[in-house]
């Protein structure tokens, strides 16, 4: 088993220089960071991007704020001016005046940053969080690489060595269009390099290129992914959808984001539909771009009466337009793990002419089969796809068989940028090699985890109330969607009759905690406290409660996992056990 350090502020995964989640070992941890306690927020060496920014961006940024900026302003970079423009116009939107400033580095990195009021980076960070554009932490350290050597006298450099690979170097690889790369040795950079992370950047679009085919479903053999002769034959996604309806961003909400852009672009502005209770910064984009949307944030098969309720009524105002720009939903849903009917949601779809994007992150396509009903599927690269918890992706796949697709397509080409840094998308190339292989293996061990703790709730007098986990939520829709093969998924939840059961179970819990899912190794955190700590009573109404704590299983030896929460769930009983006796 993976080793972990588990301490407070720590990276997750230990040692690994983007990690992407961080270390929050206990329940008051959470709330700690929840609050800004010192004790918490101090200790931190890493966290999820999209909420804690990398010390090296942070580093970048405090050096270019002085050299074009002034006392009172903060900024945020960017990799291109697009994304910084809508940065800008967010704030503006605000009344929050901001700018933005162009900085070429070298001659192949160009930073932008954006420039606002200090006192409004709360503001400011809203964008960071919910779209997902900022700089990644891997360009940030090549700037920063590349600004010291130019302060420098010249030494001599030490280079990358090339690191040819049989998966994606070409028989004759492309020479760097600039001088040969200078790098800091350091630990981080050994053991990357060491251990054939750390690839020719040269490489990129040819791991690009394999992303889009692996995410496409047209291997024959994955192997075959990136150099010498390709093998591809028809979808395996149950669509005829090709590596060129496939699209990379730097994130998985960036590819929501953009999602929504795109519908709004092509269909107008209207109100979307957030089907589901879903990962928060999802409904947010919803809310805070365009019109707005209508949230049916119980996801239930009654929830599309609802819908249908809603549709009659908008259509009857405006007889002669769509009543809804798009609906958005996942399957399952995080954190609850409930699937949409999603053949019911397909038909008011064409007989009302909206659009409907599906996230299947959590599902995966070698689970489930979303894209035959979708006119856009999006996921997070993040997650299960990359495993390895050291580096950010999304991707948007247009489905070629829905009416919508050429308008969406032909938009898309329009104003599409690739800004996936290049070095990102040779690790999750890498990472996501043998993608099927580990989501089966993590089906299985979360199956055997959820069947111990579902049997355990049904004692009248266990501490956890419910297991919220696709074989038991909404099972029929799930089902239908299911592929012969395909599990449930790693990810589950639970909830607790008590908030000290609740407790005790997460601190007993011998695994690492902190944000994020989809991890080759089991991760566990009290969810509602991260994603919804202001809004406590609003969650609670839609069945998220405060004592929630989400679990993402791993790779580990199933023995080891079930000691693991079999000693949590005993904790959680005396904790049940102790109230009960306290209150008698």
């Amino acid at each position: 088993m993976r080793p972990s350090l588990n301490t407070l502020g720590s990276p997750i995964p230990a040692f690994t220089e983007h990690a992407i989640s961080v270390s929050l070992p206990k329940w008051l941890d959470n709330v700690g960071y929840e609050e800004g306690e010192a004790r918490v927020v101090d200790a931190m060496r890493s966290g999820y991007p999209r909420f804690f920014i990398h010390l090296n961006i942070k580093k970048l940024s405090n050096l270019l704020e002085q050299k074009f900026g002034t006392p009172s302003e903060s900024s945020l970079l960017f990799p291109s001016r697009n994304s910084a423009e809508a940065c800008r116009a967010f704030l503006v939107a605000r009344d929050i005046f901001a700018r933005v400033v162009q900085h070429r580095i070298s001659e192949c990195l160009c930073i932008f940053l954006v420039l606002f009021p200090e006192d409004k980076v709360g503001t400011a960070r809203q964008f960071w969080q919910h779209t997902g554009f900022g700089i990644s932490s891997r360009l940030a350290i090549r700037c920063l690489a590349v600004l010291v050597s130019a302060a420098s006298p010249p030494s001599s450099p030490t280079h990358l060595k090339h690191m040819g690979h049989r998966h994606y170097t070409p028989k004759h690889p492309p020479r760097p269009s600039g001088g040969t790369d200078v790098i800091e040795t350091d630990q981080a950079v050994y053991l990357e390099q060491r251990y054939g992370r750390n690839l020719d950047v040269a490489a990129a679009k040819l791991a690009k290129g394999a992303l889009r085919r692996r995410i496409a479903g047209v291997l024959v053999r994955d192997e075959s992914a990136v150099g010498g002769e390709i093998e591809v034959s028809q979808s395996m996604r149950g669509a005829a959808v090709s590596e060129h309806d496939v699209f990379l961003f730097p994130s998985g909400m960036s590819a929501i984001w953009s999602a929504h852009q795109l519908a709004l672009d092509v269909r107008g502005a209207k109100k979307s539909v957030c089907f589901g209770f879903p990962y928060t910064d999802t409904l947010k984009v919803l809310e805070k771009w365009g019109p707005g949307c209508h949230f049916l944030g119980h996801g239930l098969d009654s929830s599309i009466d609802e819908l249908e309720t809603i549709l009659e009524m908008e259509q009857a105002q405006n007889p002669d337009e769509s009543p809804i720009l798009a609906l958005f939903t996942e399957f399952p849903s995080n954190p609850l793990l409930r699937s949409p009917d999603l053949a019911r949601l397909r038909a008011l779809a064409d007989k009302y002419d909206f659009l409907i994007v599906v996230d299947d992150s959590i599902g995966n396509f070698v689970n489930v089969e979303t894209l035959p009903f979708a006119d856009i599927v999006v996921t997070s690269l993040t997650k299960l796809f990359s495993g390895d918890s050291n580096v950010m992706g999304g991707s948007l796949v247009l489905n070629p068989a829905r009416k919508h697709y050429a308008s969406l397509k032909e938009r898309l080409l329009t104003r599409y940028e690739d800004i996936y840094y290049d070095e990102d998308a040779i690790f999750m190339e890498r990472n996501s090699r043998n993608f099927s292989l580990r989501a089966g293996q993590i089906d299985v061990n979360a199956e055997r985890v959820c069947d111990f703790l579902h049997a355990a709730s049904q004692d009248p007098s266990s501490p956890i109330t419910e297991v919220f986990y696709p074989k038991w939520q909404t099972a029929k829709n799930y089902a239908a969607r299911r592929l012969p093969g395909g599990g449930f998924g790693g990810l589950f939840s639970l909830s607790f009759a008590g908030q000290s059961a609740a407790e005790a179970f997460y601190d007993t819990l011998a695994c690492d905690k902190g944000p994020s899912l989809g991890t080759n190794f089991t991760l566990a955190c009290p969810y509602t406290i991260l994603a919804h700590y202001g809004e406590l009573d609003w969650a609670a109404q839609y069945g998220v409660p405060k004592s929630l704590v989400r679990v993402s299983v791993g790779l580990e030896n199933p023995e080891w996992l079930r000691t693991v929460f079999a000693n949590a769930l005993r904790a959680a009983e005396d904790a049940h056990r102790a109230d009960a006796n306290a209150g008698a």
